[in-house]
């Protein structure tokens, strides 16, 4: 044997320690460790979803996923994201030990329905279907109140009023205000109900019931029909339905109709002047009439004889509609004529300029007037002076 194999030759007692050794490994401390299977995307999901069952185990109930407890929350979103894809459902349906996965068909019958009330929560509801201790439906009956709505035949003629009401809607210069009441119903007036607008054409003369008169009106709707209903019912209707008024955005519901051409402004002043033949007339006040607004019409008051040659204070102001000025200037002259200042004013140029449109009269009193003027009803009244009141007009 040459000396090279006499190194390679192993003691043979000792390849019999070594199997001796090995034989003696019975926890398997020796044997090769396995390598580590890569860790997959199923496995993951798998993983993921046990610890939701395990919370399921635990609570009795699944995880919240709007709970403020943020690790319950993300449990509760896990579920809703595997519920949401049917490819993680199919790969984790031999996982769901607890039936979170299962869909709940719905019952095909009311007969199923109650038979599937396991905890009788229905079964304790006597006649479920008896439904005689509910109110009554109340049904309209036929007397007159309940108008049907026909066709407008010309509703040509107030189609530019419906579109003019929609443009000062989205511009702004019209708004929709909670309905005020049925008082606030007069003729041309725009009101919406159930999301339609509607414009009062008409009030006509009341029907007698019962020794009441109840007005019934034309009121004409955007969709192409009219009816022919009772103030009242309008009302209700508006009432029922959260209806709106159509206004404009600088005054209110109870205020003049809305389908007349805005011609100005009615404005009350208050003299400045420190003349003491001006300073000592009470309640005096300069009632006029405006196309433009009053701050410019009064620019200058102190060289102008019509404001008695001296500033002037804006006490109040009203938008008007559909007034003349002429007509205007008729009414004020005659409803407060017994109050008129009768006074001249000498102007810059040396002459005498008669001051027409002052009057010594209360302002509540006039606040009264500009809504009778506005209504229309002014036509009825007059002031006396005796009793700082408008009164009826014995003459009208």
């Amino acid at each position: 044997m040459s000396k090279k194999n006499q190194h390679n030759a192993v003691d043979p007692s000792v390849l019999e320690q070594l199997d001796a050794l090995i034989a003696s490994d019975t926890n398997g401390l020796l044997d090769l460790p396995e390598k580590p299977k890569p860790v997959t995307d199923v496995d993951r999901l798998t993983k993921a979803f046990r610890e939701v069952s395990e919370f399921y185990a635990e609570h009795g109930r699944e995880p919240d996923p709007n709970t403020m407890v943020i690790s319950e929350r993300k449990l509760g979103a896990r579920l809703v994201g595997i519920r949401a894809s049917d490819e993680k459902m199919q790969a984790l349906k031999d996982e769901d030990e607890h039936g979170l996965l299962t869909a709940v068909e719905a019952p095909g019958s009311l007969d199923e329905l109650l038979e599937s009330d396991t905890l009788g929560v229905l079964g304790d509801i006597p006649d479920l279907f008896d439904t005689s201790m509910l109110p009554a439906r109340k049904r309209p009956t036929d007397d007159g109140q309940r108008a049907t709505r026909v066709k407008a035949k010309d509703f040509e003629s107030f189609e530019e009023h419906f579109k003019a009401k929609h443009a000062g809607l989205a511009d702004d210069s019209w708004a929709l205000t909670k309905f005020a009441g049925e008082h606030t119903i007069r003729e041309g007036r725009f009101f919406v109900i159930n999301g339609i607008m509607c414009f009062v054409a008409e009030v006509r003369e009341p029907d007698v019931q019962n020794a009441e008169a109840k007005p019934r009106l034309r009121v004409v709707f955007e969709n192409r029909t009219e009816s022919s209903m009772y103030r009242e019912s309008l009302a209700n209707r508006l009432y029922e339905t959260g209806g709106q008024a159509v206004t404009r955005t600088s005054i209110d519901a109870t205020e003049i109709g809305d389908a007349d051409e805005e011609t100005g402004y009615i404005y009350v002043l208050r003299s400045l002047s420190d003349n003491p033949e001006i300073t000592s007339l009470e309640n005096l006040y300069k009632i006029g009439f405006s196309r433009g607004p009053v701050e410019r019409r009064i620019r200058g008051a102190e060289k102008s004889a019509t404001y008695l040659m001296a500033p002037v204070e804006i006490v109040a102001s009203y938008r008007a509609y559909n007034l003349r000025p002429s007509a205007l200037e008729h009414l004020l002259h005659r409803v407060f004529d017994s109050a008129r200042l009768n006074a001249s004013v000498i102007n810059d140029s040396g002459l005498s300029v008669a001051a027409t449109e002052w009057f010594m009269v209360p302002l509540k009193v006039i606040d009264e007037a500009i809504e009778l003027i506005m209504s229309g009803d002014i036509v009825n009244y007059v002031y006396n002076p005796s009793v700082g009141k408008l009164v009826e007009n014995p003459s009208a």
